[in-house]
């Protein structure tokens, strides 16, 4: 991200990523990365506008794990042993008999 005086960093903490960025990430790096912004942020250590970065940058990181998570979801398939030896294939979610 660039600001009209060319700075890269302008708009978000010095450290902090992207949108673009966020959504290029795996589901353990966006967590990893959510679980230190939520550290950052109850520590109370940091000053009033990065506070407000970091909880930007750590709301739109939950929203990336929950659409990994869902997408991995919707592939998951639970069996079920519907009666001895019978195995049927159900999506998850729908395991309950």
């Amino acid at each position: 991200m660039r600001s009209e005086n060319g700075d890269p960093g302008a708009g978000r903490p010095a450290e902090g990523l992207s949108p673009e960025e966020i959504q290029a990430l795996g589901f353990e790096a966006a967590l990893e990365r959510l679980e230190d912004v939520v550290r950052r942020l109850e520590s109370g250590d940091v000053p009033l506008e990065v506070a407000i970065d970091l909880y930007r940058e750590g709301v739109l990181l939950a929203r990336r794990c929950d659409e990994l998570l869902t997408a991995v979801e919707q592939k998951v398939t639970v069996l079920l042993e519907e009666a001895p030896g019978l195995w049927v294939e159900r999506p998850f979610g729908g395991a309950e008999r």
